[in-house]
Order: structure tokens, then C-alpha cells, then sequence
């Protein structure tokens, strides 16, 4: 092959990976399907539905996407929905109209919807109250209930929600306080991070529901997501057994900051609650 025959092959094959890359899969929303199985999980949740999703990030990402993930959860008809933050991104406080623009199409669970903050939710420097009460104040006038360093009783399952690690906010102690070990339970926290400040969660041993690495948004077979805003590697995507009786289930999200993504598409968490 001549040169010039070569640098255009490769130049168109350069450009097709970037429309793909930037405009094709971050767009491309999976709904993944599977089991949760919570010991002791009372008989009247075995069987029921829990909807996950994670890092929506309304405001850059474009609303005819957004829209159409709406829609895809909502004709999931899920009993419970779960969010696990950033709702929002970080500074732009305009964006707060946004998201209250959204939340009349955004998924619902037939028994409850709930939700914790991320880190984009606290604003600039993750520690702006101001926002992070606008945003759950949205939330709350639209019947999603933000758990913050708190838990309640979803028919008998134990649910906990934590502010989210990188603020200063974050008070696992506060929220596991009366959780008791053989309880069923599940945790909600968007940082998988926090999970390592192990002395904090009173002993805790059950699942736990996170996002906040989007996946890492491209994947290599041979290096790691350039994209991990987590110190402890471990946490990219999926199922992570922690060591200590805590399982996490990371989302790879469905916005993202860069619209960027490579083998790590967006997705939507089908669980179906089973009592193990």
C-alpha cells in the first residue's frame, strides 16, 4: 500500500473510532439485568423489581438523550427506583432549572423512589450546602426521597443512604447507627471510595449500591480507564466484593463530563430483589 493510500485509510479509520467514541456510545444506554440476592430479604420484596441509575449529570448532557433513558426506565415499571447522585454538574447552579424540568419524566418505583447526593450535587468544591439542599429540595417536591446519613424501612428491608465521600458531609457511622448485624439491608453511596474508610460503617456486611466512576468511560484490553475518579482501582464498573461481608455494585452511569466513551456504555441496573 502506497503512503498516501495508508495515511488515508488510517485517517478515515481515526475518524470513524471518534464519531464513534464522542457520539455514538455515550448515547448508547444498556439495560443490564440481574439478580440481587439479600439474606433475610422479607418474603413480600422476593421477587420485586429495584431500578438503579446513576451519574445522570442533567444540564451538559444533551436532553433528547436523557429523555429517551426516561422512558426506557420507566417501561421497565420497576417497584423501587434507587439513584445514587450527581444529579447535577458541579458549578452551574443554573442547572438546578434544568433538573427541575426533568423530574417529571425521570423514573419512578411503583413502592418508592429514593436517592443519595454525588459529589457534582454539593457544587464547587463539593461542599456547597446551598446547592446541595436545592437539589434535594427538587427532589423532594418531585416524591424522591434523598436519604442524607440516614435510613428507613422499606417493608422490611433496611435502607441507608451517605452524603457522598469527597464532601465533608459524609457520616456512615450516623447513617448504619441502628443497623443490626442479620439484618437485611442495602446502602446506598455514590463514592465506592468511602467503602474503605471500613471503621466508620459500624461493622456493616451487606450490599451496597454506587456509581461515581462512570466505568472509567474507555477501556482498553491492556490499560487501565484513564477516566477512575477513585483511589482504590478495584472500584471501576460491576460487582466488587470488598473482603469484609460488603458487596458493591458500581453503575458505569448514565452521563457523563467528557462526552467520551469507548467499550463502556452507559447503563440502567435491572435488579430482581431475591431472598438468599
Amino acid at each position: 500500500m502506497r503512503r498516501r493510500d495508508f495515511l488515508l485509510t488510517a485517517g478515515a479509520g481515526l475518524a470513524g473510532f471518534g464519531t464513534y467514541a464522542h457520539w455514538l456510545e455515550p448515547f448508547w444506554i444498556e439495560v443490564s439485568r440481574l439478580d440481587l440476592a439479600i439474606p433475610q430479604l422479607p418474603h413480600s420484596l422476593d421477587g420485586r423489581s429495584l431500578l438503579h441509575l446513576s451519574d445522570l449529570h442533567i444540564g451538559p448532557v444533551r436532553n433528547s438523550y436523557l429523555e429517551r433513558v426516561w422512558r426506557t426506565g420507566t417501561a421497565l415499571a420497576p417497584d423501587i427506583v434507587m439513584y445514587t447522585g450527581d444529579w447535577v454538574t458541579l458549578k452551574h447552579i443554573r442547572q438546578i432549572d434544568k433538573l427541575e424540568a426533568h423530574l417529571p419524566q425521570v423514573p419512578r418505583g411503583r413502592m418508592l423512589t429514593l436517592s443519595v447526593l454525588g459529589n457534582h450535587d454539593y457544587g464547587v468544591r463539593w461542599r456547597d450546602m446551598a446547592m446541595a439542599n436545592a437539589v434535594m429540595d427538587r427532589l423532594g417536591a418531585a416524591d424522591i426521597r434523598v436519604l442524607r446519613n440516614e435510613a428507613m424501612d422499606v417493608d422490611g428491608l433496611f435502607v441507608a443512604g451517605i452524603e457522598d465521600y469527597w464532601s465533608p458531609f459524609a457520616r456512615p457511622e450516623q447513617a448504619l447507627a441502628s443497623w443490626r448485624r442479620g439484618t437485611p439491608s442495602l446502602v446506598l453511596n455514590h463514592n465506592p471510595d468511602g467503602m474503605d474508610d471500613r471503621a466508620r460503617w459500624n461493622g456493616y456486611d451487606g450490599w451496597v449500591l454506587s456509581g461515581h466512576t462512570h466505568g472509567g468511560q474507555c477501556r482498553s484490553p491492556f490499560l487501565p480507564p484513564p477516566l477512575l475518579p477513585v483511589r482504590n482501582r478495584r472500584y471501576t464498573s460491576g460487582e466488587v466484593a470488598v473482603g469484609d461481608g460488603r458487596r458493591v455494585y458500581i453503575s458505569r452511569g448514565v452521563g457523563f463530563n467528557v462526552q467520551v466513551r469507548v467499550n463502556v456504555r452507559p447503563e440502567m441496573t435491572l435488579f430482581t430483589l431475591r431472598r438468599a
